[in-house]
């Protein structure tokens, strides 16, 4: 959970509307029944709730005697089964009704993850597990790696780019071939092993398709941009013995830009001051517009990049290149001495044909910080998945009537981001390149330069390159098959025997400056011609070119940014092999029935490859970070079993009472044995009412990237540096007052980047996580009878994680150090900062640890009405509610809990509802997603009556409606609107969060606008 509440306090790692019918179910079924959609209509059910119910033969976990086997448990039961665990489930049509175009956005949407933060498309920028465009899930926040992913009860293996590959990518999963989703969140590593801790999504395909479908989904956004199309085909053929079904399908997103929305064209600093409390009243106003500073290219938006400027500086006594230049200053700044310049050709004194623009008592803001190719960066990154499934079996009459089935999954996701990247040109002292009045200044001794470490820099030039691409290329299989049928030697008994392959091959590019080349350009010798060439011309060699208004405007030559800058490529292979054997059947009869039980075993061998590009490995990517290969493996045996026991049904005053067990001994080989267990339970007094419960254990032993993430050392650039400017009127007190307490001076700059450890934790004694969690609810579902159907449920559940395995982020420890008011007399993060005395210079550690608490606690309540207002029409509402207690962690044993609950991306409310009418065919839903407001004031020890940052967000609602249309037996049309208002994220100031534009960067609120939608099938 650390790691998700970092992403949610720092940002640095996200509405939908409700989803009907059972997406809110999460009490169990009426004893008796249900009904089921099927195909291309979403009938309202008669029945109070459809959690565990479906027809006979409709999933490939049903037997043919029509038990069924729901998520949580591996033992098959009859359908009138009650649950002791809430369970939601959402059905394709359901999907489909609410607007989702894949089976990732149903998966993120609010109404499954109760709000927790998603890693999704918006996120192609940042450094994620998986890399840039994997969609993840990760449920009750406590993070994707504690969330297992099923395909038909099986495990779905980690997909991705980059070093960091240890969960299930949702792009893989095959949209049109899904019949539904089980969710369960709550840990079950006792029932399916290692990572169950937060919870477990079950995708459950179509089984005995019949026929051809065709389907086609197009989702257009009002104002352009982030369009997604998804066209597919299912088919299917059945005979006696013989099953064979699959599906085929393509998606496409295009991409949306900062430039396609007017909320992130321009990032301000949405500031305000102790006499205006308005947001954005302290916003610095650009003297050159009259109006907010704009920031598109910043994460956090405080005080923009510097591009388009130069830095000149002349020695002190000392030597050392900190005296302030005198000259004349831009049009708001302020005093007549600086450091940083941009060209004025009216200046005809100081500095010639230059104005100051930072430097001593000036804001920073002074300076350009807009190129107009930042706005072609992108917000939501565009892909193309195309995706096969093919399933089969065939029942023999031997071995019990053995069934042999096969599973085979295909998937290539091609992703691409649009980046603007900064270029700091560091001209050599006494270079041609430099013009005559600015061959005073010396900016750099040597060692300050990261493209020319043993040079002297004379002028730094902060340049905007331009724009860059990065793209991935990953290709998923996943071969799967056993044998199942009875156990002839026990009556009852079932065995099911299952061996699967996973693979996932990966190609990771991106445009790259080597520093070689770079450091290379910038020694020239004159050429005679009034040009220069390199000193060096190895390679090719192109000189950097003259220092001129132009470049530093950006205008560099085609030959010189196509020389330093090289798409550069790294590749990642995963691999997973799983072996299960299980047996199930009863075992003695008790008052309420048979005692049943399952035991079984299974082995699991994963390794991974990630070998990053050369100039990667030898650390020649210019102000990026070196990066060695990933590369380990690792395997697990285990024994598992578990025991349902119905101990009294239908007598007075005890309509049912089931207790229920499973435990699992689980052996690695890097981290040894443990042992899990859960006990649960469901009481019913009588038919309407049941109360319901589970304790259990989890263990999670680390990710093979969490141990052997390759040595990674790099640079942060030095405006990274939390106390820059510390002494500004504008920065948080509390880091003013932590900053100075170091003996930093007044106007401190950084002027060395900031050092970066990071790797994985196998040689340094990481260890596995444990982990409990307990649920206690109630069901209540009376018979109204002509008054309608009622169903109400509210479950409690705490979970707490130990010894959790996570990297805090360099950017994250850095800023919650310096944020902390307890500082470096509170531990937690800044035991992993240090700042050298002399240099000022930074050093962060960022390996994977073990992190001592997570903790979350919270209800979740949902209810379902339902009433038949005539013969042919059906009348429904239903709603969910997940109220968070607690979301805390901490990070050493010694230190306080931070609670995160009710902060920005952390919300204590979130909520769904619809509504929803059926007649003759037509039917129309009303959605909505609720997240209650929330505020950081608290989380940081900020006075929100004083602060100048305004970081509270009022509550977020999302609507929709859609509606389905009679066309025909044979054809289905759904088209409906998401976001019907057209709601804007909300703002929050700069500087603490990552944002996009001047919103949160959060999964939960819709970047996209309003978008129209419409599904259409045929059926063959």
């Amino acid at each position: 959970m650390l790691k998700t509440r970092l992403l949610a306090a720092t940002a640095l790692a996200v509405g939908v509307t409700m989803l009907p019918a059972t997406a809110f179910a999460q009490v169990p079924a009426t004893p008796d029944g249900g009904k089921v959609a099927q195909d291309s209509a979403t009938p309202l059910s008669d029945a109070a709730d459809d959690t565990v119910t479906r027809p006979k033969n409709t999933t490939n976990t049903n037997d043919e005697d029509g038990d069924i086997v729901v998520v949580g448990s591996r033992i098959r039961r009859a359908s009138n089964y009650n649950s002791s665990e809430p369970i939601t489930v959402i059905t394709r049509e359901e999907a489909t009704l609410a607007g989702f175009n894949s089976t990732t956005d149903a998966l993120q949407s609010t109404g499954v993850t109760g709000g927790a933060a998603q890693i999704n498309n918006a996120f192609g920028g940042f450094v994620t597990n998986g890399g840039p465009g994997a969609n993840t899930l990760s449920l009750r926040g406590l993070g994707a790696e504690r969330t297992l992913v099923l395909l038909n009860g099986r495990r779905v293996a980690p997909a991705g780019s980059r070093g960091s590959v240890g969960s299930a990518d949702l792009n893989v999963l095959p949209t049109s071939m899904i019949d539904r989703v089980e969710i369960l969140k709550s840990g079950a590593s006792s029932v399916y092993g290692s990572d169950a801790v937060g919870g477990v999504v079950n995708i459950i395909t179509r089984n005995k398709v019949d026929g051809l479908t065709l389907e086609g989904q197009h989702n257009i956004t009002q104002d352009g941009g982030g369009e997604s199309r998804r066209y597919s085909a299912v088919a299917g053929f059945n005979s006696d013995r013989f099953h064979v079904s699959g599906s085929i399908e393509y998606l496409r997103r295009e991409e949306l830009t900062l430039g396609d929305r007017d909320f992130t064209r321009c990032q301000t600093d949405y500031r305000r001051t102790a006499a205006n409390r308005t947001p954005g009243s302290g916003d610095f106003i650009d003297p050159l517009t009259g109006r907010s500073k704009c920031y598109p290219i910043t994460g956090t938006g405080d005080n923009g990049v510097t591009i388009n400027t130069i830095s000149l500086s002349t020695l002190n006594a000392l030597g050392n290149p900190t005296v302030l230049v005198p000259a004349v200053g831009a049009a708001g700044s302020v005093g007549t001495a600086f450091n940083r310049f941009r060209p004025n050709a009216a200046v005809t004194t100081g500095v010639v044909g230059f104005e100051g623009v930072g430097g001593g008592a000036n804001n920073l803001n002074v300076r350009d910080t807009l190129d107009p190719r930042i706005y072609n960066t992108s917000l939501i990154s565009p892909v193309e998945i195309f995706t096969g499934y093919l399933q089969g079996s065939y029942e023999t009459e031997v071995l019990g009537g053995a069934e042999i089935y096969g599973e085979l999954l295909l998937n290539r996701r091609k992703s691409s981001q649009v980046g603007f990247r900064q270029l700091s040109l560091d001209y050599i002292k006494g270079s041609p390149l430099i013009p005559a009045n600015l061959q005073f200044s010396t900016v750099g001794l040597p060692g300050f330069s990261l493209s020319n470490p043993t040079a002297t820099v004379g002028v730094r030039a902060f340049i905007g390159l331009g724009n860059y691409n990065s793209n991935q290329e990953v290709d998923f299989a996943k071969a799967g098959g056993g044998v199942r049928g009875d156990f002839n030697l026990l009556s009852g008994w079932r065995y099911d025997a299952y061996f699967s392959r996973t693979w996932s091959d990966s190609t990771y590019t991106s445009d790259q400056v080597l520093a070689d080349r770079l450091g290379n350009s910038l020694q020239v010798v004159s050429n005679g011609s009034g040009g220069f060439n390199c000193a060096n011309p190895v390679g090719g060699c192109v000189a950097a070119p003259a220092l001129t208004p132009a470049v530093i405007g950006g205008n560099l030559p085609a030959a010189f940014v196509n020389y330093i800058q090289v798409p550069d490529t790294g590749s990642t292979k995963f691999r997973e092999t799983v072996v299960n054997v299980a047996f199930n059947g009863p075992l003695f009869n008790l008052p309420g029935g048979p005692a049943q039980m399952v035991i079984g075993g299974e082995f699991r061998r994963s390794t991974i490859d990630d070998t990053p590009s050369v100039n990667s490995q030898s650390g020649n990517l210019y102000n990026f970070s070196a990066s060695l290969p990933t590369r380990g493996s690792d395997q697990v045996y285990e024994a598992f079993g578990e025991l349902e026991l119905p101990l009294i049904r239908n007598v007075a005053g005890i309509y049912d009472l089931t207790l229920s067990g499973s435990a699992r001994y689980t052996h690695y080989r890097s981290y040894g044995g443990q042992e899990t267990y859960k006990l649960g339970g469901v009481y019913s007094p009588f038919r309407a009412l049941s109360i319901r419960g589970s304790y259990g254990t989890s263990y999670r032993a680390p990710a093979l990237f969490e141990q052997f993430l390759g040595a990674t050392s790099g640079f942060l650039n030095q405006s990274g540096d939390p106390c820059n400017n510390y002494d500004a009127p504008d920065v948080n007190p509390t880091r003013a007052t932590n900053c100075a307490s170091e003996g930093l001076p007044a106007g401190f700059q950084a002027n060395t980047g900031i050092r970066n450890l990071a790797g994985g934790g196998a040689a340094t004694g990481l260890g596995a996580e444990t982990s409990r969690s307990w649920t206690a609810g109630a069901v209540f579902q009376p018979k109204l009878g002509s008054f309608g159907d009622i169903s109400l449920a509210a479950d409690y559940f705490d979970t707490t994680v130990k010894n959790g395995v996570a990297r805090a982020g360099a950017g994250a420890i850095l800023q919650l150090c310096y944020d902390d008011p307890q500082f470096r007399s509170g531990g937690g993060f800044c035991n992993l900062v240090s700042r050298n005395a002399s240099t000022g210079a930074l050093t962060v550690n960022d390996n994977y640890v073990n992190l001592s608490e997570d903790n979350v606690r919270g209800i979740d309540i949902t209810g379902r009405y339902s009433i038949k207002v005539s013969n042919d029409t059906t009348f429904r509402l239903g709603a969910q509610l997940t109220k968070y207690f607690e979301q805390s962690n901490r990070l050493f044993e010694t230190d306080p809990l931070d609670e995160y609950n009710g902060s920005l991306n952390t919300p204590e409310w979130t909520g769904t509802f619809e509504a929803a009418i059926q007649s003759k065919g037509f039917l129309l839903r009303y959605g909505l997603e609720w997240i209650k407001g929330t505020e950081s004031y608290t989380l940081y020890g900020l006075n929100s009556a004083t602060t100048p940052f305004y970081l509270e967000v009022p509550d977020y609602y999302l609507h929709s409606l859609s509606a389905q249309i009679p066309a025909g037996d044979r054809f289905g049309l759904t088209v409906g609107v998401r976001n019907l208002l057209d709601k804007e994220p909300p703002q929050i100031s700069s500087g603490v969060y990552n944002r996009v534009g001047n919103a949160p960067l959060y999964s939960g609120y819709d970047y996209l606008g309003r978008q129209f939608f419409v599904n259409v099938s045929a059926k063959f």
